[in-house]
């Protein structure tokens, strides 16, 4: 299933993630891709470094910005309202349990999940979105030992490769992922100013709307990240659309069982 969601607080979209990754685990919900756009938001993952937020509290407050604590992987990144969000809720191994799982009663193994399995679908995820922009004409790579999709320097005119594209992800005892990536279409660049974004000190972030004569539709961009993201993982997408109501129908169904 794949959901366009339009602009959905953080909060509650890391709440549906919760949600509907038990309802995948228990096999009551098919897979499912979230495409949504967030308010402003500053998100630190798991390794982040309190020290790459630059904007005191007075200046959050200014810029009507939060920062939050989350569990996905890495540092610190932005979210906001022109940046198109995706978040993957799969089953990485069958049944929903990866290789290496402790068995039921036991600790859980710090392992669970094949290193080379999760690189492995860090590089789809990294693909979906280097196949999206190569539909825009843009050349994008990976960088090495660097997670997320990059725009080289002879394409974006500066002096060094410059980030597109973020990505962090989570992955549950279940087998399950959360959270997933964050594509800059045309968002307020200046936001970047307030973060060592990923903790990556020197390098800048970039965006479609930078790079191209003209910005393409949000939902355009969804449906061509929809599109890839069917090819690199094999599945067969299902649209739905959910306004506010429907969330609230769902997450309140969910409450109750």
């Amino acid at each position: 299933m794949v959901y366009h969601l339009g602009m959905i607080p953080y909060q509650r979209a890391w709440e549906l993630q919760d949600a509907l990754a038990g309802q995948i685990a228990a096999g009551e919900h098919l897979p499912a891709l979230l495409l949504l756009e967030h308010p402003h938001v500053f998100t630190f993952g798991r390794s982040g470094n309190p020290a790459n937020l630059l904007w005191e509290a007075d200046e959050l407050e200014r810029r009507g910005i939060s920062a939050l604590w989350v569990d996905r992987g890495g540092d610190v990144t932005y979210h906001g309202p022109g940046q198109l969000i995706g978040y993957p809720l799969l089953p990485l191994a069958p049944g929903g349990v990866f290789a290496g799982e402790s068995p039921p009663g036991s600790s859980p193994s710090p392992n669970s999940l094949p290193r080379a399995d999760l690189i492995d679908y860090l590089r789809k995820l990294e693909l979906v979105l280097i196949q999206v922009l190569d539909g825009y004409h843009i050349p994008a790579i990976r960088l090495e030992g660097k997670t997320g999709v990059w725009i080289p320097s002879g394409a974006s005119g500066r002096g060094c490769p410059v980030k597109i594209a973020s990505i962090g992800v989570k992955l549950d005892a279940r087998g399950v992922s959360r959270h997933g990536f964050a594509l800059n279409v045309s968002p307020d660049m200046s936001f970047w100013e307030g973060i060592i974004a990923c903790g990556l000190a020197g390098f800048e972030a970039v965006s479609l709307a930078e790079l191209l004569h003209l910005i393409p539709d949000m939902y355009e961009v969804e449906n061509a990240v929809k599109d890839s993201f069917a090819k690199v993982f094999h599945y067969e997408m299902v649209e739905s659309s959910w306004v506010e109501e429907d969330l609230d129908i769902f997450m309140a169904g969910v409450k109750r069982s």
